[in-house]
């Protein structure tokens, strides 16, 4: 069964393992530090809530952005560790751990209510054509390719 976070029991389960971090939580890999990751987590969440735009891009990296799409709805795969991301997205200051956790649980419930309210955009600049299936199942891999990053 794949994973997507429109789906009630994985929403909670995403949810309780974010209540599971802290501020002495380490990264099994990459720069980020955990107050970091949920700062990015939160950005990431805040494309489809149109909060965050993202750069046009070029004709190559959407070709390579649709194709990836298909890999890992296909094969149900994991994001790769160290994976470019958008400028925009890349956390490389200070943050306060119980600021970001906040603020990352808020947007979660904004974005669940953006899916409740079938209010996602049908495109992504990276992903292309976007469903709300493909939100869902993304937006979920997304957050526990992180979480799993800090062993929760």
């Amino acid at each position: 069964m794949k994973k997507n976070l429109h789906n009630p029991v994985f929403f909670d389960e995403i949810i309780s393992r974010i209540n599971h971090l802290n501020k002495n939580s380490q990264p099994r890999w990459g720069k980020m530090n955990v107050s970091q990751m949920m700062r990015h987590c939160n950005q990431v969440l805040q494309v489809p809530l149109r909060k965050i735009e993202l750069p046009q891009i070029n004709l190559l990296f959407s070709a390579i952005g649709i194709i990836t799409k298909w890999e890992i709805q296909v094969l149900n795969n994991g994001i790769p560790r160290n994976m470019p991301t958008f400028r925009k997205l890349i956390i490389n200051f200070e943050c306060d751990f119980d600021e970001e956790k906040e603020s990352l649980l808020k947007t979660l419930d904004e974005y669940l209510l953006c899916f409740q309210n079938k209010n996602l955009p049908d495109h992504h600049v990276l992903f292309g054509k976007m469903q709300s299936k493909d939100w869902g199942f993304l937006e979920y891999k997304h957050l526990h390719h992180h979480l799993k990053q800090f062993g929760v």
